[in-house]
């Protein structure tokens, strides 16, 4: 930004002079004219040298990474020309066919970041989708010094992994900064080794922080810093730093319909890699927090039954049963707001706290429930494997969501007005309200014989009851039933 200001000054510059020549002005102002000139010369210089230096800092904190994948795979033996025209010989025929298993070796290039050097084991930090999965890794400094590195870790739901390598020499290591700090129009510079050109520099600025989405598993636990610094293949892995030459993000993904850069790259902010690192280095995985809901964005329809209009947090949809969640006292249709004082914004972004958050430690959410701010305290626990997760659905209470039913939702299944206000949405199979014979569609019109109007009405009734049986008077396709759910 600072260079296209720079430059529009010195065509300006360089107008205004053509003019004083052609009307033929005075001494003294071509003399105001050629210091203005040289002042801003002067500034261009000042913030040339300030791009130079940080390129010196951060060039040799950045290394590239040559990978080689061993991969195994099925491949059936070619034929002899013999054998395609006279067949095998007998003694071979159950051979025929079958299959041998070869090693192929697939080669990848990416970039890196030295974090640490501990003693004399150095430390680099790039993503899981460049080493992840390497058997060999061999890393290059940018002084042309090469080591043999090892995989001490990867977390794949943050695209990160952490690479080490041995050596008694001096190494230079990268500084980390606030990434908290980073702010949109910050000027960054982008650090690696795209399409194979080793340590390449260039720059642009912070486009937006906080940014959501992008290539990867489901349930990423990262937000990105988007950048419109130049950032191809072969960046993946490595740095983008700020003006005082400090790491802020790790270079990991590109939006664009070519391949090639477009100007939209993501960087994960570097704070959000502080505790992958040393959870890595001290376990060689990383320990997420678990808090113990599903949850999500409160759509417009909640919101406004809710009492929730205006309000951002993310909506308790089911809570498992000895969940730190249920221990700590949050409740199906709950909305978090805050923990530790930490604005929610987004289901996303309730995900990504809960995840940093250190296991066996306790921490104040707050939250709204039936109009009123609330705060409770949570003990959080450790996230087990996602497979362990979804296969506790038992344990999902209640394992259904609600919701209002509106005026198109009405027109559109031809609903009688005095069927109900409150609607059975998604029923997880296995779940208490799946097995107590909740479908999808379900009308319920009473919660243990006080009649539900609305969705606050349903959470409110549901919330408060301390029997541990709940009878639900509810319609189905226009017959009334009875159905039973245990606590």
């Amino acid at each position: 930004m600072k260079r296209k200001i720079f430059s529009l000054l010195i065509l300006l510059l360089f107008a205004l002079g053509m003019s004083a020549a052609a009307f033929g002005q005075s001494e003294g102002y071509s003399r105001a004219l050629y210091s203005t000139s040289n002042g801003a010369t002067q500034n261009l210089k000042g913030l040339q040298n300030d791009f130079r230096r940080v390129a010196q800092e951060a060039l040799p904190v950045v290394v590239s990474l040559d990978v080689v994948d061993v991969i195994e795979q099925q491949v059936r033996s070619p034929q002899s020309p013999f054998e395609f025209f006279f067949g095998r010989p007998d003694n071979r025929e159950q051979q025929q066919g079958e299959p041998e298993t070869r090693e192929f070796r697939q080669e990848g290039l990416g970039s890196g970041v030295i974090v640490q050097k501990t003693g004399r084991t150095v430390y680099v930090l790039t993503n899981h989708h460049v080493a992840g999965k390497a058997d060999e890794i061999t890393v290059n400094l940018y002084d042309g010094r090469s080591y043999s590195g090892t995989l001490v870790g990867s977390d794949a739901r943050k695209d990160l992994a952490l690479v080490k390598f041995e050596t008694a020499e001096n190494i230079p290591v990268a500084k980390l900064a606030d990434s908290d700090q980073t702010q949109v129009g910050d000027i960054v510079f982008a650090v690696g080794n795209p399409l194979g050109f080793e340590s390449t520099f260039t720059y642009g600025i912070v486009s937006a922080v906080g940014r959501t989405g992008g290539p990867g598993v489901e349930g990423n636990l990262t937000d990105y810093i988007q950048t419109d610094a130049a950032i191809n293949r072969g960046n993946s892995g490595g740095a983008l730093v700020n003006i005082d030459g400090e790491v802020v993000g790790i270079n990991t993904w590109i939006a664009s319909q070519t391949g090639g850069n477009i100007g939209i790259g993501f960087a994960i902010p570097i704070n959000n890699a502080k505790k992958t690192i040393q959870d890595l280095i001290e376990s060689g995985e990383v320990q997420y927090g678990w808090l113990g809901i599903s949850m999500g964005n409160p759509s417009e329809n909640i919101a406004k039954e809710m009492g929730f209009e205006g309000q951002k947090g993310s909506f308790v949809y089911n809570v498992y049963k000895e969940s730190p969640a249920m221990k700590g006292g949050i409740r199906p249709g709950d909305l978090i707001t805050f923990i530790d004082g930490r604005r929610i914004e987004s289901s996303d972004k309730l995900l990504q706290e809960v995840a940093a958050l250190e296991p066996g430690k306790t921490y104040s959410f707050g939250i709204i429930r039936d109009g009123s701010s609330m705060n409770v305290r949570v003990r959080i626990a450790t996230r087990a494997p996602e497979d362990a997760i979804r296969s506790n659905v038992e344990n999902l209470w209640p394992g259904m969501t609600v919701v209002g039913i509106t005026d198109e939702i009405r027109e559109r299944l031809d609903l009688p007005r005095n069927m109900g206000n409150v609607m059975v949405g998604a029923v997880e199979q296995g779940s208490p309200a799946y097995n107590a014979g909740f479908r999808s569609g379900d009308i319920i019109k009473e919660v243990n014989r006080t009649r539900i109007e609305s969705s606050r009405d349903f959470y409110r009734v549901f919330n408060s009851e301390e029997s541990d049986e709940l009878i639900f008077k509810v319609n189905r396709q226009g017959n009334d039933m009875i159905l039973g759910l245990v606590r």
